[in-house]
């Protein structure tokens, strides 16, 4: 028997004890032996500290004094009472047996090792991965150097830092040469729930600050110790069952696939999602997603800081005999982010210099992007230097429709089956032309994906087990490569191919995962030889470990 039921018979039998005397103060001495003894039994079982223990009795000793005393001024000529009627000391018994009760639970008299109540509204959660990742190139790939813009009309490219250059003038992108590395994602984060409707989230994890789509660490750095960088930072309001709004550093608020925005992306700014509640029971349940987040905050404050906005409406469709069906459509419009020409005004030629502090502002800078999308020099016509400041050549709002049917008939056994299509409404050619002064006459304005599962939803126990396999063809323009998958092609867009994995529980909350992705590229990736093309194998082993 715990120490709870413990507590409770005693009082109980305290009170069930206790006679109807004739004698009152017979009666109340009778009593407080008996809590007397109460008292010193909850001290000696464990159930009550001794400390607590002499702060009650002092507590009811003052308490006793003060009423003696009100009641003696009150009262010029005592009253004996010498009838207490069996109705009035039964309420008494059972109000004074529920206030013990109450504050036993309240501090917890009761509980073996018991914690402060305020360590149950934090949850601690996390998660280790070992990779083993190997990179294998085709014959037939161009070579690094064939990817420096400078050989042919040094104006356009995909794929700017491919055929980039260290001081010693050596050429640093790899395109030939396969390559085999350990890898290691480590993340720990905490929820804590202030109230019912207040909530905030914190997680760090590896990585660095230059690159926003991976929190892998490669081994191999000397032993060298790791970045641990502040990958959310976040307070949630849940003012009702309908609605949820995050600000901060958020978890991805979108519904989807990794076409758009590659797993591992964390958002910066306000997002809020409404639910609406119909009917409980209805199969069909809506929902809305907005939010606005700033990519770049100018300063001083101009006229073209980068923002993000986005919009999606889906919903979940519950269709019977275990099968559930989900939908989003989404808009996301990229302000901001497209270069223009830095005006010859903003260039001294003859101390070759620009004049301006900002002229730099519409520039898709190297730590931000990945590869694919379509660049153009946005350096002064005026400046001849070998510095080119690349900027996006097309504007970029695509339209997401994301869509998935989980078919759950042979549960355990699931059928999951994903699809995602994006289209960049924004993606002009004329206009492109009239704001770079380039024509474009080849890349790809949309993409897609599709993914068939077979296995368990979730890994959680041993043998536990998924099999999935799908293909992917991403546009040069139809996303930002800054914010796609880093692990298809080794990231970006222009890509297309297809990927197979397998994953098996091998312990609770513990799994492998292995995976093949191929992907060639679509169109040239140099934009100086149409001939030009890149592909890479890559191959993933996982060891991972939650908790």
């Amino acid at each position: 028997m715990n120490r709870t039921k413990t507590l409770v018979i005693l009082i109980a039998a305290a009170f069930a004890a206790t006679p109807v005397l004739a004698d009152e103060r017979e009666h109340l001495e009778l009593l407080r032996q008996t809590t007397l003894n109460l008292i010193d039994a909850l001290v000696e079982s464990g159930a009550l500290p001794k400390e607590k223990a002499d702060g009650l009795l002092k507590a009811a000793e003052k308490k006793a004094a003060k009423a003696v005393r009100e009641k003696t001024s009150m009262e010029p000529k005592p009253v004996r009472v010498q009838y207490v009627p069996e109705t009035v000391k039964n309420e008494i018994r059972e109000q004074l047996k529920q206030e013990v009760l109450a504050q036993a639970k309240n501090e917890r008299w009761a509980e073996p090792n018991a914690v402060p109540e305020w360590l149950d509204r934090i949850k601690w959660e996390g998660d280790i991965r070992l990779r083993y990742q190997t990179e294998s190139y085709p014959q037939g790939n161009t070579a690094a150097k064939d990817f420096d813009p400078s050989l042919g009309y040094g104006s356009l490219t995909r794929a700017a830092d491919v055929g980039a250059t260290n001081s010693f003038n050596a050429y640093t992108g790899n395109t030939e040469d396969d390559r085999s590395r350990l890898r290691l994602r480590a993340r720990l984060g905490m929820l804590a729930r202030v109230s019912d409707s207040w909530s905030a989230g914190i997680r760090l994890a590896t990585g660095n600050s230059t690159d926003r789509v991976s929190t892998n660490q490669s081994l191999g750095q000397n032993f060298n110790k790791y970045q641990l960088m502040l990958d959310r930072a976040y307070l949630k309001y849940d003012p009702a069952d309908w609605l949820s709004i995050s600000g901060g550093r958020i978890p991805n608020p979108w519904y989807g696939m990794d076409v758009v925005w590659d797993e591992d992306i964390n958002f910066e700014g306000l997002a809020a999602t409404l639910k609406p509640i119909i009917n409980l029971d209805a199969p069909f349940r809506p929902f809305l997603t907005v939010g606005a987040f700033p990519m770049r905050e100018s300063s001083p404050p101009v006229a073209n800081s980068r923002w993000i906005y986005g919009g999606q409406m889906g919903g979940h469709w519950n269709l019977g005999q275990s099968t559930n069906f989900k939908f989003g459509l989404a808009y996301y419009k990229f302000q901001g982010l497209e270069g223009h020409v830095i005006p010859n005004a903003e260039y001294d030629s003859l101390l070759n210099v620009y004049t301006s502090p900002d002229y730099r502002r519409n520039e898709y800078e190297s730590g931000l992007r990945q590869k694919g999308n379509t660049l153009f020099a946005t350096n002064a016509l005026t400046d001849f230097s070998q510095k080119t400041i690349w900027g996006l050549a097309s504007k970029f709002a695509p339209v997401v429709l994301s869509a998935g049917v989980d078919i759950g008939r042979f549960d355990p056994v699931h059928l999951v089956l994903e699809g995602e299509y994006a289209k960049n409404i924004a993606f002009d050619r004329d206009e492109i032309s009239r704001r770079t002064g380039h024509t474009l006459s080849d890349g790809k304005s949309h993409a897609y994906q599709v993914r068939m599962t077979v296995g368990m939803p979730q890994l959680k126990a041993v043998n536990d087990w998924q099999v999935y396999g799908g293909y992917r063809y991403v546009g040069s323009d139809s996303v930002v490569d800054a914010f796609t998958d880093s692990d298809f092609g080794l990231g970006g867009t222009n890509l297309k191919g297809y990927f197979l994995g397998a994953r098996y529980g091998v312990d609770r909350n513990a799994f492998l995962n292995i995976r093949m992705l191929s992907a060639d590229t679509i169109d040239t990736p140099t934009l100086i030889d149409s001939t030009h093309k890149f592909g890479v194998d890559v191959i993933q082993a996982d060891v991972n470990l939650r908790f």
